[in-house]
């Protein structure tokens, strides 16, 4: 990170990364942004998965607002595959949900064009219970039936996957529903779709 942030450590109070492809260690990282009470990692980032979100929890107490924005909606589904031929992976989800639900103290929560499922989003909120704010645009493997609504009904400010992004401000594409659009090669969930949505054909 910036030795410019890594100065101001112990009196940094919002951290805004856009674009970040080449931070390593993050978890470890963050632990020295112990005032935190805003964070954004937006758009082509490498940082993520259950782990290093639970570490942000941990390392950040003071935590009010966070953002976790991706460029487009990818239908990957669970998704097995090798690393090196050495070990089977797996793709899960709802791993960045999972850790973002030990991020007991938020009030408001961004995540547009996410691919948790309604698992994911009902840790959260069972796990964040002071959220007034939550942005879940073009997160369209949420199915809000009338359980999930009820466990929205405290939330102020409410976006649902197919909401307007009239407002939202950062850059964008639509979503790809089969890993074959962005020449992948794997199997995917039987209920994926092939085909893809501009971002002008989706706000139409």
């Amino acid at each position: 990170m910036n030795k410019y942030y890594l100065c101001r450590a112990p009196a940094l109070k919002s951290l805004r990364l856009i674009g970040c492809e080449d931070i390593v260690e993050f978890e470890e990282e963050i632990k020295k942004f112990p005032l935190l009470e805003e964070l954004e990692i937006s758009l082509f980032t490498n940082i993520g998965g259950k782990h290093v979100f639970e570490e942000v929890g941990k390392a950040c107490p003071e935590l009010k607002h966070f953002r976790f924005n991706k460029y487009r909606f990818h239908n990957f589904g669970d998704i097995e595959y090798s690393e090196n031929d050495d070990s089977e992976l797996k793709y899960n989800k709802d791993d960045d949900a999972l850790g973002i639900a030990n991020m007991h103290g938020l009030r408001s929560l961004q995540l547009f064009g996410n691919d948790f499922t309604n698992e994911g989003l009902i840790a959260m909120l069972d796990n964040c219970p002071h959220l007034e704010f939550l942005d879940i645009r073009h997160c369209f493997n949420i199915q809000m039936d009338d359980a999930l609504r009820a466990k929205c009904a405290a939330i102020k400010t409410l976006k649902l996957p197919y909401d307007s992004t009239d407002d939202y401000n950062l850059q964008f594409e639509g979503p790809i529903w089969s890993p074959s659009e962005l020449g992948i090669d794997f199997d995917t969930d039987s209920d994926g779709c092939d085909y893809i949505l501009d971002s002008d054909d989706y706000d139409d």
